[in-house]
């Protein structure tokens, strides 16, 4: 896996794209579901050819992450950029938690396995194969000491349909906080090489919206 700037950035992008549909889903009690898909289809990206490849191989599938790390790390000027960075810290956290837990990702490996037959029958947001995530990260993620409160409207995160997703993108997060750091990603980058983490994901989400134009 290359360990570039390049790769960190999208394996970022993708954590802060999962914060952000989780951010709308709380608010709004919906998302846009083409970032949504990419998120969930990540879960299943075992033998990628490269990091592009494991959020669909477009950058327009990773293009609202682009924009939100580019916007959150560079300003944090609306209540809901700093709700966004929170749930991508903890992310961040909770992952290096995992990482020396191998019992537990080999349970979600298996389980995420187990929901590869569901995702090809079905699509990767349908609403049974959103549920069967959701039972793997409360299963397991859910049982770390540190757990991400998610903020929002309380009428809609108590519908079983939303908190699923929520759930959902929040396993999706930490599978992009692993690939960030299989790419060299640390926590201390994000202090240090901020600027040109924000350069290139503005350069990025350039390149994408263009795509989106032609």
């Amino acid at each position: 896996m290359s360990r570039s700037i390049h790769d960190q950035t999208l394996a970022l992008a993708g954590v802060f794209q999962a914060a952000n549909l989780v951010q709308q889903i709380a608010n709004n009690g919906s998302c846009n579901e083409s970032s949504m898909e990419s998120c969930l289809r990540s879960l299943f990206a075992t033998d990628p050819a490269n990091t592009l490849d494991v959020y669909g191989g477009e950058l327009t599938d990773i293009r609202e992450g682009l924009i939100t790390l580019s916007t959150v790390m560079s300003q944090q000027s609306k209540q809901q950029d700093i709700e966004v960075l929170r749930y991508v810290l903890n992310l961040i956290h909770l992952e290096s938690k995992l990482n020396r837990h191998n019992d537990m990702l080999e349970v979600i490996g298996s389980r995420i396995e187990q929901a590869r037959h569901t995702a090809s029958h079905f699509g990767y947001i349908h609403t049974n194969l959103v549920s069967n995530l959701a039972s793997i990260y409360t299963d397991t993620i859910s049982t770390f000491r540190l757990r991400i409160k998610v903020s929002g409207n309380p009428s809609l995160l108590l519908r079983d349909e939303n908190a699923a997703k929520v759930r959902a993108l929040l396993l999706a997060g930490i599978r992009s906080a692993v690939l960030w750091r299989q790419t060299g990603g640390r926590r201390w980058q994000l202090v240090l090489s901020r600027r040109k983490v924000i350069q290139h994901a503005r350069e990025l989400a350039e390149q994408a919206n263009r795509s989106l134009d032609n």
